[in-house]
C-alpha cells in the first residue's frame, strides 16, 4: 500500500489522486493512499486514541513527544503480537509433524495387517 501523508495547509494541493482527511491529536492531515479509505480512517483513529491515552498519563504537552511515546507503545504491541504469532506457528508446525508421523505409523500398521491377513480368511 502506497501512502503519502501531508499536514493540512491553507491551500489545497493539486493532486491526481483523491485524499482522505483525518484528524490526529487535533491536527488535520491529508492522506493520499491506494489503500482502503475506511482502513486509513481506522488507523488514524487508532493513532489518535493512543496519543490521547499517552497524553492523559503524562505531564508533557509536547505533541511530538506524545507521538514518539505512542509510536513506541504501538511498536511494542506489534512486536509482542509478532512473537506470539511466531510461537503459535512453531507449535502448529510441531503438532502437524506429530500428526503426520502418527498417520504414517498407522498406515504402516494397517498395511502390515492387510498383507499378513489377506490369505487367511475363509468362509466356513
Amino acid at each position: 500500500m502506497s501512502t503519502h501523508i501531508g499536514q493540512m495547509q491553507s491551500g489545497m494541493e493539486a493532486t491526481s489522486s483523491p485524499t482522505i482527511r483525518v484528524e490526529i491529536y487535533n491536527q488535520t492531515y491529508n492522506i493520499r493512499s491506494d489503500g482502503d479509505t475506511e482502513y486509513i480512517i481506522q488507523l488514524a483513529e487508532f493513532v489518535d486514541s493512543r496519543m490521547r491515552e499517552i497524553s492523559s498519563g503524562t505531564l508533557t504537552v509536547d505533541s511530538l513527544k506524545v507521538a514518539i511515546l505512542a509510536a513506541l507503545h504501538i511498536a511494542d504491541e506489534l512486536h509482542r503480537l509478532k512473537n506470539m504469532h511466531e510461537q503459535a506457528d512453531s507449535q502448529l508446525a510441531a503438532r502437524s509433524s506429530e500428526c503426520a508421523e502418527m498417520l504414517d505409523r498407522l498406515l504402516k500398521v494397517r498395511s502390515t495387517v492387510d498383507q499378513s491377513g489377506a490369505g487367511k480368511l475363509s468362509l466356513g
